[in-house]
Parts: structure tokens; C-alpha cells; sequence
């Protein structure tokens, strides 16, 4: 199997002052020339999701491509784990973990991981 690239996500703290998750973003790395990152992940409503109690975040999309800005380094906070909404249908068979954060529409912020980010993103 080929080596793929990691694309790792983060927080990316946007206002000090909103307690929790509501003053962050979800960010996908894509490079560190100093500071960068590939696409951002909007909330999904104002609140986590009743059922798993775990935001919702899609990426952002302008145009046909995921949004893609620099920011800088300061306002990473940690690295946040998401969890696809999978949905009704199957997973093809060789679908390999790589693909998923181009694969799946939206996310689960996983707060579940460890303690730190159930202090974050709750």
C-alpha cells in the first residue's frame, strides 16, 4: 500500500471571550511553513447534537474546492479528532482511512477522545 499524506485536524481558537467550542473552528493541517492550514470546518447549528451530545462540523466549501486559508500558529490550540456521520449507506470495500475527511459531508467533534477535549468541545 502506498503512503499517504497526514492531514491531521486542530482547534483553532477564534474568540477568547465564547466558553468552549462556540469561540473554535475545527481546522484540517495540510502544511507548516510557519503557520497554514487546509480548509476549515463550519459549525453545524448552535449547539451539540442532542443524540451523541458532539458538535457537527462540515467543511467549507467556495466554489468547488474546500476553503483554504493561512492563519497563524498561535491560534491552534490542540489536535481534535472528528468522526464521520456515516449515514444509511455502506462503506465500499477498500476504502482505505485516508480518504475519509474527503469522503464523508460532516463530523462528530469527538469530545470523547480524552479529558482535554472534553473540556474543549463541550
Amino acid at each position: 500500500m502506498k503512503s499517504r499524506e497526514c492531514r491531521d485536524c486542530a482547534f483553532a481558537v477564534e474568540d477568547q471571550q465564547a466558553q468552549g467550542f462556540r469561540g473554535m473552528s475545527v481546522v484540517r493541517l495540510k502544511m507548516f511553513f510557519s503557520f497554514a492550514h487546509d480548509g476549515w470546518f463550519k459549525k453545524v447549528g448552535r449547539s451539540p447534537d442532542p443524540e451523541t451530545g458532539m458538535w457537527i462540523v462540515e467543511p467549507q466549501i467556495q466554489g468547488n474546492s474546500h476553503l483554504t486559508t493561512i492563519i497563524h500558529l498561535d491560534t491552534l490550540l490542540r489536535g481534535a479528532h472528528l468522526i464521520p456521520v456515516y449515514g444509511t449507506g455502506h462503506i465500499p470495500i477498500g476504502f482505505h482511512h485516508f480518504h475519509s475527511l474527503d469522503a464523508f459531508k460532516s463530523f462528530h467533534v469527538n469530545k470523547y477522545i480524552d479529558h482535554h477535549a472534553n473540556e474543549i468541545a463541550f
